[in-house]
């Protein structure tokens, strides 16, 4: 699916802007913060200001089609994959990796629980990475 189409089925209006950084979100997978995103991409869009990135990451995450990832306390991450999945944060690197969710987790997705209901499910692990275990 293109990027615009991707904005359109969440009901978001397609901009220039919301398309890079859509675009970003999807083509990088390390979980950037909105610094990241912004310091990335002024250098080709240079009318781009870090407003416009918090808005729109803001906004792509009111609207499911991006998720907003607090399991680092210091730092706000995002991720362009919304398919149920879990994270894994390094303590020591920092980086954040996306692992599979436990079906059993999965299940609890859309479930109703003493009448409410759960539209949403952060699932984080935090270690050492195997990277930094090898160094």
């Amino acid at each position: 699916m293109k990027t615009y189409d991707k904005l359109v089925s969440f009901n978001i209006k397609p901009s220039v802007q919301r398309i890079a950084i859509m675009d970003y979100l999807l083509t990088h997978r390390t979980h950037p913060s909105a610094d990241v995103v912004y310091s990335d991409l002024s250098g080709t869009m240079p009318t781009l200001s870090k407003t416009t990135v918090y808005n729109t990451l803001k906004l792509l995450a009111e609207h499911g089609a991006a998720l907003m990832l607090t399991i680092d306390e210091n730092n706000v991450c995002f991720d362009g994959d919304t398919s149920p999945h879990s994270h894994f944060l390094c303590k020591k690197c920092g980086k954040i990796f996306d692992l599979p969710m436990p079906s059993t987790v999965k299940d609890v997705m859309q479930m109703e629980s003493d009448g409410h209901i759960i539209t949403e499910l952060h699932y984080y692990y935090k270690g050492t990475c195997r990277y930094c275990l090898n160094n």
